[in-house]
């Protein structure tokens, strides 16, 4: 007797990822690569590279908030869980030290980190796609190109300059993040509390 030979299976797609709502990787990736122009690594989840077409400022989210109320407008920002990722102009990273001891924060720990060559962050769905609970989110969205007149792009450093209203968006935004860090560690402190444990290594300097 020939024995019956089963039918055969019906592929799933590639990336297929059940926990991101049915979203796949490919298709998140694809989002970033072929909309955004942003290179892409890993699957579950999904990594946006720094140091190509942006670098990442990376804070205490309660910080972040409190900064961007103060700055207003800026570029791209993300939110993993405690941690807010402020996106800004590729470069910046290596600028930050530099910049930090011009604004006089130079002497200061603080739990504030830059990203930029080699380095990652966890991509946010898309706009309007729905993740899983827990999974980063777009506090700001980032445009397409084709959508980004009269947008801000990345805060950069063009220039020192004064600190009023007329220095650099990099200027402003780090300036206002250093506070707000500073402000909240010397809070913890006061209230007996040790400093928070930082997913990312802070900056500090002697």
């Amino acid at each position: 007797m020939t024995p019956t030979v089963p039918p055969p299976r019906t592929a799933h797609p590639a990336g297929r990822n059940s926990r991101a709502g049915g979203a796949s990787r490919g298709t998140c990736a694809q989002w970033y690569e072929q909309e955004l122009g942003w290179a892409t690594a890993g699957s579950a989840p999904v990594r946006l590279l720094t140091g190509l077409r942006f670098d990442a400022l990376v804070v205490p989210a309660a910080a972040g908030h409190a900064a961007l109320e103060r700055v207003g407008r800026t570029g791209p920002v993300a939110l993993t869980g405690r941690r807010m990722s402020l996106l800004v102009a590729p470069g910046s990273a290596d600028e930050l030290p530099g910049l930090l001891d011009w604004l006089e924060w130079g002497g200061v720990a603080l739990e504030l980190t830059a990203l930029g060559a080699g380095g990652r962050i966890t991509a946010p769905p898309p706009p309007g796609r729905p993740g899983p609970p827990g999974a980063a989110v777009w506090l700001r969205p980032p445009c397409p190109p084709h959508e980004q007149e009269g947008e801000p792009g990345f805060p950069a450093l063009s220039g020192f300059g004064s600190r009023g209203g007329d220095a650099p968006d990099l200027i402003r935004l780090v300036d206002a993040v250093a506070t707000e860090c500073h402000r909240a560690r010397l809070t913890r402190a006061r209230a007996g509390l040790p400093p928070r444990k930082s997913a990312a290594q802070p900056l500090a300097f002697s």
